[in-house]
């Protein structure tokens, strides 16, 4: 079972935050400002991964797919698998 909305947007905003090295505000865009570059990204997707007990594909994903943090929920409920 996948965690709720609330749960991926704080672990998201906690490793947003921590990447970034700043506090993430709701509507804060990560990458298309330079917050987050392309390669944090796949750090962000490791700790996601991490805190939530998800799996999450990252064949079919784009950099715009983690640019704030209502992009991230949404991405994360659209691909993200239970870790067993």
């Amino acid at each position: 079972m996948l965690p709720d909305s609330a749960a991926i947007r704080s672990a998201a905003r906690e490793v947003a935050s921590q990447i970034a090295g700043r506090p993430i505000k709701d509507g804060q865009r990560l990458i298309s400002s330079g917050l987050i570059d392309s390669l944090s990204i796949l750090k962000l997707i490791a700790q996601l991964e991490k805190r939530l007990g998800v799996s999450i594909p990252t064949e079919t994903l784009q950099p715009e797919d983690f640019d704030d943090l209502d992009i991230i929920v949404e991405t994360v409920e659209r691909v993200a698998t239970p870790v067993a």
